[in-house]
């Protein structure tokens, strides 16, 4: 199975959505908690993406 890349930008878009959706008034709690399950999917992802980036911009510093 091909491995998918990650979409840094879209998942900050989603992000965005997510969002926007909690704070409306008519989102119900049971939403609210699948959407906050998924934001912390996306945090997780995120920040992995992140620290991979660092690393190797710090690996290219040391060269």
């Amino acid at each position: 199975m091909m491995e998918q890349k990650f979409d840094y930008a879209k998942a900050v878009k989603e992000l965005e959505e997510i969002a926007a959706k909690v704070e409306t008034p008519e989102t119900k709690l049971d939403d609210i908690d699948a959407l906050v399950g998924r934001s912390k999917e996306l945090l997780k992802q995120c920040r992995e993406y992140l620290r991979t980036v660092k690393e190797k911009i710090d690996s290219l510093d040391k060269e």
